[in-house]
C-alpha cells in the first residue's frame, strides 16, 4: 500500500518577518509520521488573499491532504478562512455550532462574545469542524484542506483532534548511523545502497565535532526487514 501524501500551508507575516519561530511544522511532522502520511511540501505565505487561494488551490490537487495554520483569530488580518473558502468558492458566515461554542466559552468566564471574537465562527459552508480544546474557537476541514489556529498548544490540541479522523498508511520507520566519516568519503558507497534498496529512502546529515566532520546516515522505510538489512549493509561498508 502506498502511504497517502500531505503538504502544510504556514501563513502570516508574523513569520516571514523573522517575529516569530514556526514550531507547527515541526510537530505536525512527526504526527504524520506515526500516522504513517508522508510530508512531501511545507509552503509560507504571508496574510495575502490572492496568496492564499493559490497556494491551497495548488497544494490540494497535488497531495491527500493539505494542513494550513494561521490566520484565524479574531483581527484583521486573520484572513485564511475567507481565503479557504474562495479556494473552494464556498459560501462563509458565523455558523450556529461555531457561535454556540463561542457562547458558551466566553459566557463561563463573563466575557463579551462581540463582532470581533464572532469571526472565529465563521466557517464555509459544507466544511467539518476540528475541535479545540483550548480556547473553543474551532478550525475546520473542506475538502482535504484541515485549517487549524497559528499558536503551538492551539495547534497542536487540534492536530491531536483531527488525526484520528485521517486515514494514514504502515508507520514510517528510521534508523540512524552516525558515521565520523565526511560526507565525500562515504558518499560512493550510499548512492549504491540507494540504489539498490530502491524502496527505502537514505539521507546523509553532517556535522563537525570538535574539529573532525562527521555523518548522520538515516535511512527510512515501512518495511522493518528491509531497514535492518540496509543497515547491516551501511555499516559494513562505510562505519569505521
Amino acid at each position: 500500500m502506498t502511504n497517502p501524501t500531505a503538504a502544510m500551508l504556514v501563513i502570516g507575516d508574523e513569520i516571514l518577518s523573522g517575529r516569530t519561530r514556526d514550531a507547527n511544522m515541526f510537530h505536525l511532522a512527526g504526527e504524520l509520521t506515526k500516522a504513517g502520511i508522508v510530508l512531501k511540501e511545507v509552503r509560507v505565505v504571508s496574510d495575502d488573499h490572492a496568496a492564499i487561494v493559490a497556494a491551497v488551490n495548488a497544494l490540494r490537487g497535488a497531495y491527500a491532504e493539505v494542513f494550513t495554520s494561521g490566520g484565524i483569530g479574531p483581527t484583521h488580518d486573520d484572513i485564511t478562512a475567507d481565503a479557504i473558502a474562495a479556494a473552494f468558492g464556498a459560501h462563509i458566515d458565523v455558523r450556529a455550532d461555531a457561535r454556540a461554542i463561542l457562547a458558551e466559552h466566553y459566557a463561563r468566564s463573563g466575557t463579551e462574545l462581540n463582532e470581533a471574537r464572532l469571526r472565529m465562527a465563521r466557517i464555509p459552508d459544507g466544511a467539518r469542524r476540528i475541535d479545540n480544546p483550548i480556547s473553543k474557537a474551532p478550525g475546520f476541514s473542506l475538502g482535504n484542506v484541515h485549517v487549524m489556529a497559528g499558536v503551538p498548544n492551539i495547534f497542536q490540541a487540534m492536530v491531536a483532534s483531527l488525526m484520528p479522523t485521517l486515514t494514514g498508511g504502515e508507520p514510517l520507520l528510521s534508523q540512524t548511523l552516525r558515521v565520523l566519516r565526511g560526507e565525500g568519503e562515504i558518499a560512493k558507497p550510499l548512492a549504491d545502497l540507494a540504489a539498490e534498496f530502491a524502496d527505502l529512502s537514505f539521507g546523509s546529515y553532517p556535522f563537525v565535532k570538535d574539529g573532525a566532520f562527521g555523518t548522520n546516515l538515516v535511512v527510512r522505510g515501512t518495511d522493518a526487514a528491509r531497514l535492518d538489512a540496509a543497515m547491516t549493509r551501511l555499516a559494513a561498508q562505510v562505519a569505521m
